[in-house]
């Protein structure tokens, strides 16, 4: 007697394929469709215009924050790329002191909101910051100030070394060692090693990575609006986020036709960026053999000024303004004079415990990242598996994956908003803490199916070939063969999912609403009242929970990678 056929594995990927497809297609569209209308698409009388994008042409604050995006993009680049390649070389290839501990500490930042940072700098560098106070004590005035483009496009630089090292270590940990043994035994000091050698191979990573920053430069949002918003100092994500008081009206057609320029920016430089590092690839990288190893370069006297050089780096970048911010959420007020013992409070964490919103915020932050990051990585497995085994179908899923990579989280989460307002029948949802776990899936897509991609080429297939023989379903072979043997790549993937779900704050900010109150984008939300002290204690929660989650995955041997 036959049995029942199995489904058909190419109406399979036809329907995952036109998941995708509606998931991350369908709230661009209704943003294209909002740019092109006249009035808001809910509105009883609007026609199709280009009025949007007339306005822009013509509204000099769109140019003036296109032009501060563009200065941050490039102050992006020229401080993250030189520091994170050298910082990169000098952990993975020579006999620096404390390497594996300044290792951790250069990856933390990834996992820190940057709005959190930008708030740490101005308790520690601001006006009436904890160093500047100390400088201004000593030598009578402070000789910086943090709220000017430059600043910000330095401390933006400074933030984002750690993406460039990552990129950068990842790819010199595969260069062919031998090579720059060679130069070391004709004589070549380690300085010369890493400008003849190391950095010539591992170009690609570098310019894939300068690319990188300036796409950033343009999608950044937590900085710019904490350390330039009190001066006016607009960019193209802020001008889009304070455009209804910049008009005042709640202008849909504009926002829209905002988000679609940006998105249009950020598209551009993605292409460019796989373009450059396409026709680079090839002919400057050297992948020597895995089995490989080479002693460290030594850099004999001078190997403690370097660990001195990386150290101030993270006590400016990184450990004073994380501690900047934990300090602000344990004091009432600071200044000359203040006695620390008589300002010293935990009634901040109360008061975030206290008010509903605020203890909402926290958990739900947890649940999504938890429950939400479970079943986007359930999502991103099928994904995966339709891109490694789809051929065509695969292909073209893996490049609707990625698309999400060139959409800043601010647009996504207007994009999702109007779409549930678009859509009658998941209009519910939108109030609903489903509505922000589906933009962050949408949003962290490419991250999190470029890390289940990784894991799946690293499996054979031999045992689940051997299933199949044996008259397994595919089903039942891949749950009992591979995925048995892909548990550390999940585990892996999943945690570093629950980290970015909760340090994640623009995509949440236009699709707060009470009840479904999250860490990142209450912080944003609170940000314009003023109220830094329970700002600060919910970014200090943010930041415990991101430490703890990050040291439990760093002993388990989870290493970030994919971003």
């Amino acid at each position: 007697m036959p049995g029942r056929s199995a489904p058909s594995p190419n109406l399979a990927l036809s329907l995952l394929l036109g998941l995708v497809a509606v998931l991350v297609l369908a709230p661009l569209g209704i943003l294209l469709y909002q740019s092109l209308l006249s009035a808001p698409f809910f509105a009883p009388v609007k026609r199709l215009a280009l009025e949007a994008y007339r306005y822009l042409l013509h509204d000099p604050y769109f140019f003036e924050a296109l032009r501060n995006s563009f200065v941050i993009g490039l102050g992006m680049v020229g401080v993250a790329v030189p520091l994170g390649g050298l910082f990169a070389f000098l952990v993975t290839r020579t006999d620096l002191p404390f390497a594996r501990f300044f290792e951790l500490l250069l990856l933390a930042p990834i996992f820190i909101s940057p709005i959190i940072l930008g708030i740490g700098f101005i308790v520690v560098f601001g006006p009436s910051g904890l160093v500047s106070g100390l400088v201004e004590t000593a030598f009578g005035r402070v000789p910086w100030t943090i709220y000017t483009l430059p600043a910000i496009a330095v401390i933006a630089g400074l933030t984002h070394v750690p993406y460039v090292y990552l990129y950068v270590a990842s790819t010199i940990q595969n260069v062919d060692a031998s090579l720059e043994e060679a130069a070391r035994v004709a004589g070549a000091r380690p300085f010369w090693v890493a400008v003849s050698v190391t950095f010539p191979l591992v170009r690609p990573a570098l310019v894939y990575s300068a690319a990188l920053m300036l796409l950033l430069g343009f999608e950044l949002f937590g900085l710019p609006l904490v350390l330039g918003d009190a001066k006016g100092i607009m960019v193209i994500t802020t001008y889009l986020y304070r455009l209804t008081a910049i008009t005042g009206t709640s202008a849909y057609h504009l926002m829209a036709a905002v988000g679609v320029a940006i998105v249009v920016i950020a598209l551009a430089l993605v292409l460019l960026q796989r373009y450059l590092v396409g026709r680079m690839e090839g002919r400057y990288v050297a992948i020597g053999a895995r089995g490989y190893r080479t002693e460290r370069l030594p850099l004999g006297k001078l190997r403690h000024v370097w660990a001195l050089l990386l150290a101030l780096y993270l006590l400016v970048a990184v450990v004073l303004p994380v501690l900047g911010v934990v300090f602000r959420s344990l004091v009432i007020s600071w200044g000359p004079g203040v006695d620390l013992r008589e300002v010293l409070t935990l009634g901040h964490y109360l008061e975030v415990f206290k008010l509903p919103n605020l203890s909402r915020a926290v958990t739900n932050t947890l649940v999504v990242a938890a429950l939400g990051g479970a079943l986007a990585l359930a999502f991103y497995l099928l994904i995966a598996l339709g891109i490694q085994r789809g051929g065509g179908y695969g292909r073209v899923l893996d490049y609707l994956a990625g698309l999400p990579r060139a959409v800043p989280g601010i647009v996504m989460g207007l994009a999702f908003l109007w779409l549930f307002l678009f859509l009658k029948p998941i209009a519910p949802l939108r109030n609903t803490l489903f509505a922000l776990i589906l933009a962050y899936t949408v949003v962290w897509m490419p991250y999190g199916v470029r890390l289940l991609t990784a894991a799946l080429l690293q499996v054979g297939r031999e045992v689940e070939e051997a299933a199949r023989i044996a008259g397994a379903s595919p089903v039942k072979a891949f749950v009992h063969g591979t995925l048995p043997l892909l548990k550390g790549g999940v585990l892996t993937a999943w945690f570093l999912l629950f980290i970015q779900f909760v340090r994640e704050y623009s995509t949440g900010v236009y699709l707060l609403t009470a009840g479904t109150e999250v860490l990142g984008a209450q912080i944003v939300a609170l940000w314009g009242t003023g109220a830094v002290d329970v700002i600060a204690a919910l970014a200090t929660l943010q930041v415990v929970i991101v430490s703890a989650v990050f040291l439990l995955a760093n002993r388990l041997g989870v290493r970030p990678q994919g971003l």
